[in-house]
């Protein structure tokens, strides 16, 4: 039976080869010469998504809006909405303020021009705001975005910010500026704090594990936000050459990752980003 809270459903728009963990084996000079596939899986979500009569934020990358503007527009066509992934999906903590805002303010842009509408919401390449990145929460209230859903609650190796909230809320940044944030969802378990939100760990973990933690979180009353990436519907990828564990996060049980989809979307109700956090009360309509 579906709960009846509404969930943030989310897609981080980008290519196989631009995730951090095959960095290793491909550089950005290199993506251009790539085998590119984004497309065509996008139109593999959608579709599934009108199957479902459902919703979702689509956090695109502006690299890849620059080359399939009619893939965005598809996107907004079909009722979904469109948020900022950033340009070129490095780590904000390897670049410098200004480099930052540079990217930032060129994906925005882009997305503007392609969809005609005001770009709001941001998710940093990798979930890469940190404590040691926290300056770029102002740039992005400096460049016009109201909410952002960067901030992982956990320990990781490369990203996270243990001991912040866990659910929906307003966050004041170090200059004194208001964002509306929705952290990526975890379970709280004795003694560690566990992401449950999607991405490598829905490929990870058994199923019924994913669903039963995702509810676990409706149950308290709380809304949950799940994400996927577009390449992880698409065991068919071409296989880069990197270490074992890289190769493990990237590969793992890709083959089941869009049944498993399917499953989610007939046992939770879902919706946009923006949706779920005027519900919440925490960014006005």
């Amino acid at each position: 039976m579906t709960l009846d809270i509404s969930n943030a459903l989310t897609f981080d728009v980008e290519d196989y080869f631009q995730v951090a963990a095959l960095a290793e084996a491909v550089r950005y000079d290199d993506w251009p010469s790539m085998e590119y596939r984004v497309e065509a899986n996008t139109d593999r979500i959608l579709s599934l998504l009108d199957s479902a009569k459902t919703k979702a934020t689509f956090f695109t990358l502006g690299w890849v809006a620059d080359r399939s503007p009619e893939m965005v527009r598809r996107i907004v066509d079909q009722g979904h909405e469109v948020a900022s992934h950033g340009y070129s999906h490095q780590l904000i903590y390897n670049q410098t303020p200004d480099v930052f805002r540079e990217e930032t303010r060129k994906s925005k842009t882009i997305l503007e021009d392609i969809t005609g509408q005001a770009i709001t919401g941001y998710r940093a390449a990798s979930y890469s705001i940190t404590h040691q990145s926290r300056w770029a929460l102002d740039i992005l209230c400096e460049e016009g975005f109201t909410w952002d859903s960067s901030i992982f609650p956990v320990h990781h190796d490369r990203y996270g910010m243990p001991g912040t909230p866990r659910w929906p809320h307003r966050l004041t940044t170090d200059n004194g500026n208001e964002l509306a944030e929705f952290p990526l969802s975890t379970l709280k378990l004795p003694g560690y704090t566990l992401p449950i939100a999607g991405g490598g760990y829905f490929r990870l973990f058994p199923y019924w594990f994913s669903q039963w933690g995702l509810g676990s979180i409706n149950r308290k009353g709380q809304p949950f936000v799940f994400y996927l990436h577009p390449w992880e519907v698409d065991p068919g990828q071409p296989r880069l050459d990197v270490k074992w564990f890289s190769r493990f996060r990237h590969y793992n049980n890709l083959d089941v990752c869009e049944a498993r989809l399917k499953q989610l979307l007939s046992r939770f109700k879902f919706t946009t980003m923006t949706q779920v956090l005027r519900d919440r009360g925490v960014l006005d309509a």
